[in-house]
């Protein structure tokens, strides 16, 4: 809906900075409420101003509380106001303690469900969730898949799983798009980023093997996918899916469709900053256990244990209805060998 008023939360994040920038370009008319906790009030407020001071509204709430911590004529206001929403506000930290991950996630997801439901304008809601909604599970996942008895790597994944399970029950009273992204780096084209989790603790392990004159490892086993996509196609997606009534009621996987292998990004990654291909093998199940260890984090960059599994689960994520919407705007996930310069 063309000029409506936008609830975000999950800004000014990672992708949701960018995504408010691009949906304010799009629709000349569009103004933006964004819930953010008082605590990052005011990095929001720069980051506003930035960008559109007169059309981003920051409201400084909870996500975790029924009424988001608005008071009774904010939210009223909200109610009355709102067209369209885009919930990403979540811990995404792979280490999150159980309760921490169930307030924000689980509960914090249902809130935002409750203020869409009552909005006398209400269009759809832009629901991100993660393509590791998938737990534990082998071989191709289906965008339409859920609950398949899978088990969960982490409280991250187990809380986003609740979370979907909670949006996909909500859906005959509000209409909503799932876009489930796989690992979210930086932008594809300048390689800018303001989070160094995920593959940069590649990076970081080959910086350090560099300056300690140390082998370069590999790790990860060698035919597991690991799928990553920049920032820029998340992004693009999600505009370019805001108008688009097929997308209304479907799940989205924002991922690599041809991913490459764990090995892969490490030859990749050496090649690019090292100049050469790593030399010491460490088998994935050792490394994994080290890593609880914190002299064994700090060698290899500060990675958690929780982090490598990511690079020893063989999974795939299948993305023909992706890839039926986005192809209408001309979007294809980047390669990633393309981007490190491996097709050079």
């Amino acid at each position: 809906m063309a000029g409506g008023l936008i609830f975000f939360t999950g800004f000014p994040g990672f992708i949701g900075k960018r995504l408010v920038r691009d949906l304010l370009e799009r629709d000349s008319k569009a103004r933006v409420a964004a819930l953010v906790e008082p605590r990052f009030a005011a990095t929001a407020r720069e980051a506003a101003a930035a960008i559109d001071p007169e059309r981003i509204e920051i409201l400084e709430g909870d996500i975790s509380d029924r009424r988001l911590g608005l008071d009774d004529e904010t939210y009223g206001r909200m109610v009355s106001k709102v067209s369209t929403a885009y919930h990403l506000a979540a811990i995404y930290n792979l280490a999150v303690p159980l309760e921490v991950a169930q307030r924000v996630n689980v509960a914090g997801t249902g809130n935002v469900l409750d203020l869409c439901a009552r909005c006398e304008k209400f269009s759809r809601l832009n629901y991100v969730s993660t393509a590791y909604v998938a737990g534990d599970r082998h071989g191709v996942v289906y965008e339409h898949e859920l609950v398949l008895g899978q088990g969960f790597k982490n409280h991250y994944e187990s809380t986003k799983f609740q979370a979907e399970i909670w949006v996909r029950e909500a859906m005959h009273r509000v209409p909503t798009t799932i876009y489930r992204p796989a690992i979210v780096v930086g932008d594809s084209r300048t390689g800018e980023t303001q989070k160094f989790d995920g593959p940069y603790y590649f990076l970081r392990t080959i910086s350090r093997s560099l300056h300690q004159h140390m082998p370069i490892p590999q790790f990860g086993r060698a035919e597991a996918p690991f799928n990553c996509v920049p920032v820029d196609f998340i992004v693009d997606a999600m505009v370019a899916t805001a108008d688009d009534p097929a997308a209304v009621g479907a799940t989205l996987h924002l991922v690599d469709p041809d991913p490459v292998t764990a090995a892969e990004v490490g030859r990749m990654f050496s090649r690019e900053y090292a100049g050469k291909d790593p030399t010491m093998r460490v088998p994935p199940g050792m490394i994994e256990n080290a890593l609880r260890f914190k002299p064994v984090r700090d060698l290899y960059g500060g990675a958690p244990h929780e982090a490598i599994s990511y690079l020893n689960h063989p999974v795939r994520f299948d993305t023909r209805i992706a890839d039926e919407i986005l192809a209408r705007a001309g979007l294809r996930c980047p390669r990633l060998r393309g981007v490190c310069g491996a097709d050079r």
